[in-house]
């Protein structure tokens, strides 16, 4: 398995299901938020972060994961497997306002250099958007994984236990001798 693609919404777990899963296969990770953001918070151009993830799309192994809907299909025609990670708004909510605390005043090591974690006016939007996507965002991902071609795996992941036995499952596929 050379290509994972990684989808869910803000607060899934995402970022750090991609470095898990790097971690066992050693493959190199693509975290939208580098394409999406520059220092600063500076949001890039729809065609711009289009034209990054199609090069990253391109390259021969990836963890893949974020959203940027508009290339999903081209992604997922190159991914071997598409991961869904489609936690409950409470727990994501959680997710967030904790990294939020953790990292505050620092830049996450899935996010730019000068993207920093701080409470302000920019933060409001972001949580309208968690609270506005709820439904819609949940529904475009079930859409794009009811449209995965045959003979890609789709794993469905909707609780932490859930991602516990499918990282013991990878971890034991891609280093079968550590657990024996």
């Amino acid at each position: 398995m050379q290509r994972i693609m990684i989808i869910g919404q803000p607060g899934s777990g995402k970022s750090t299901l991609a470095r898990q899963v790097a971690a066992f296969t050693g493959l190199p990770v693509v975290h939208l938020d580098h394409i999406h953001w520059q220092a600063g918070w500076v949001e890039r151009s729809v065609e711009e972060k289009t034209r990054l993830c199609h090069a990253a799309e391109a390259a021969e192994a990836w963890v893949f994961e974020g959203g940027h809907s508009t290339t999903w299909d081209t992604r997922m025609a190159r991914a071997q497997m598409v991961v869904w990670l489609d936690m409950p708004l409470p727990l994501r909510a959680w997710r967030v306002l904790k990294r939020s605390i953790l990292w505050y005043g620092r830049a996450r090591p899935d996010l730019p250099e000068g993207c920093v974690e701080w409470f302000g006016p920019h933060t409001l939007p972001f949580w309208s958007y968690i609270w506005r996507t709820r439904h819609s965002g949940r529904e475009g991902m079930a859409r794009l994984v009811a449209r995965v071609p045959e003979g890609k795996a789709v794993v469905h992941l909707r609780s932490r236990a859930e991602v516990a036995v499918f990282l013991k499952r990878l971890a034991l596929e891609f280093n079968p001798s550590r657990h024996s």
